[in-house]
């Protein structure tokens, strides 16, 4: 074979090669736009299916999941809460709505406005009570949103209470001065550097700061005592910030009587069905909070109130 017809073998066999590699990249393309829309409409449909409900035709209880530290956005978020409290009550198959609480409390704000909607719903709906059930926990903003209920039932085991308010955090100036750091702190307003805990905490700072747990504080007895009324026993201990189980939660008043999602549906709403309203959040929430709480944990909160 001479060199012309060599080169010439050579070239078609480089053009061959050449069109194989376009055909596999044009058919992997291909596959791997497929597999993202197969992806994408499987997030979707499972996004959709997070925003529906078990509900049936026939009567039936109602639950919402109260369940995570009660934050906005966070794992009890008041929007999706409210939600699932005013998809109970419209449904014209529900006989009553059980609030399953299992939370240690959190932002008094969000245990607020759930427990403002409550109120607003058993209004507006007479006919359809409401009774909370307590799990394992329900303390401090938990215990401030159960309060709006109709009736409490919990477990004789489970911890019930925590009528208080907090506000913490950690001092370093002792540990700055050990090490020779110099805090350089510069403000517009004389307390803007309130709480601040790389700086010494003033005794009118400390002050202001009581006030505003004091206020908050009595906030939530006044809630209590307007949910509970005289079934509350006239104790000193009640509103102190301690915890006592569910046996002796009934004893206090803070619980009118024992029992399950389970036992309350079947004995005191005398209706077994038991649906389950509470909204889920779609994966585009879950990817939102994610983003959302990355951002927030470069943004440093000097003032956190919690109940809890």
């Amino acid at each position: 074979m001479n060199d012309e017809a060599q080169r010439q073998v050579l070239a078609e066999v480089l053009t061959a090669n050449l069109k194989e590699q376009r055909s596999a990249r044009r058919w992997g393309i291909f596959f791997k736009s497929l597999t993202f829309l197969w992806l994408f409409s499987l997030l979707v449909m499972l996004g959709l299916s997070d925003k529906g409900t078990d509900a049936k035709g026939g009567p039936h209880t109602a639950l919402v999941n109260l369940e995570g530290t009660i934050a906005a956005g966070g794992d009890v978020d008041g929007g999706r809460i409210l939600e699932s409290l005013r998809a109970a009550f419209e449904d014209k198959n529900t006989k009553a709505v059980i609030l399953r609480a299992n939370s240690p409390g959190g932002s008094p704000v969000q245990a607020g406005i759930i427990n403002d909607e409550i109120r607003r719903l058993r209004h507006k709906y007479p006919d359809v009570p409401l009774y909370a059930v307590i799990g394992d926990i329900c303390a401090s903003g938990c215990y401030y949103v159960a309060a709006a209920a109709d009736r409490i039932y919990a477990d004789k085991a489970s911890i019930v209470g925590s009528i208080g308010v907090l506000m913490d955090g950690f001092g370093f100036t002792g540990t700055m001065e050990k090490f020779g750091i110099e805090r350089r702190l510069v403000t517009a307003g004389s307390n803007k550097g309130f709480l601040d805990p790389f700086s010494p905490l003033k005794p009118e700072q400390r002050q202001k700061a009581q006030v505003m747990l004091n206020e908050v504080h009595q906030q939530f007895i006044d809630v209590v005592k307007a949910g509970r009324g005289d079934r509350l026993v006239n104790s000193p201990e009640l509103f102190s910030g301690l915890v006592w189980s569910g046996a002796t939660a009934k004893k206090m008043g803070l619980v009118d009587d024992l029992g399950s999602v389970d036992g309350v549906a079947r004995e005191v709403v005398k209706v077994e069905e038991i649906v389950d309203f509470t909204s889920k959040p779609s994966w585009t929430d879950r990817v939102a909070r994610q983003i959302g709480a990355a951002a927030a944990d470069r943004i440093s909160a000097k003032l956190d109130i919690q109940l809890r």
